[in-house]
């Protein structure tokens, strides 16, 4: 009797001892050590991980309540000396959804998505110091074929913009300036035949945008000032 109740004192000190060690402050009052947080009013994890004297330090886990229970959505690696973390996100079910860098809550430097229903990339796309869009960013379909290429300058749409078939013809090119539609845009059917034509000027149509059938004009129509016909072939 004795040698369990001795037993059972060790395990009710030695469970306070390991709960002292979660979730504790430094002497400043910053987190310090493992950390373990749930949902409000739930016993659902909510993330884990770990501090050393308030900086995230190594890996943090965070999870979603579904169902009453913690499913593992992202992961963020941290290191000991700036804010940068590699991080993850996830389905529901364990599958990678996209992946790059943080900077505090700001995206940084290279980040991929993935396709649904397969590992093929979905989107690449690159992000400055200051978390905005900066340089080409393509989108692909599910057969690695690439289905949109744009153009940023710091979170602005810059340049040329293509959009292409799954069967790699171009079916739309548009152009832009300090994120609006400036200059020549043109339309293409899937078997590369030219639409439409005509031109942008600071987001709205402007001059005269021509319009064919099976590679003949049929129509011409101006949007200098009000949109009018000026011409349409019989």
């Amino acid at each position: 009797m004795k040698i369990v109740y001795s037993f059972l004192i060790f395990l009710i000190n030695y469970s306070f001892i390991f709960a002292q060690d979660i979730n504790q402050f430094d002497a400043s009052g910053k987190r310090h050590g493992i950390w373990k947080k749930n949902f409000d009013e739930t016993k659902v994890l909510r993330y884990e991980g770990e501090f050393l004297h308030g900086k995230e330090v190594g890996l943090f886990k965070f999870y979603k309540n579904i169902k009453n229970k913690a499913v593992l959505t992202a992961t963020k690696q941290f290191n000991e000396n700036d804010n940068i973390a590699e991080v993850k996100f996830l389905s529901s079910n364990g599958k990678l959804i996209s992946e790059g860098q943080m900077n505090g809550k700001r995206y940084i430097g290279t980040w991929k998505y993935y396709q649904k229903n397969s590992d093929r990339l979905l989107t690449i796309e690159h992000y400055n110091a200051n978390g905005n869009l900066n340089g080409e960013r393509l989108v692909y379909y599910p057969n690695g074929q690439i289905a949109e290429k744009q153009n940023y300058v710091d979170g602005k749409l810059e340049g040329s913009s293509l959009w292409y078939s799954e069967k790699n013809v171009v079916l739309k090119s548009f152009n832009y300036v300090n994120d609006e539609l400036h200059g020549e845009a043109k339309f293409f059917n899937p078997k590369g035949e030219l639409i439409t034509e005509g031109f942008y000027k600071k987001g709205k149509k402007h001059g005269i945008w021509k319009f064919y059938e099976n590679n003949k004009l049929v129509e011409e129509k101006d949007f200098t000032y009000k949109p009018k016909y000026i011409k349409k072939t019989p």
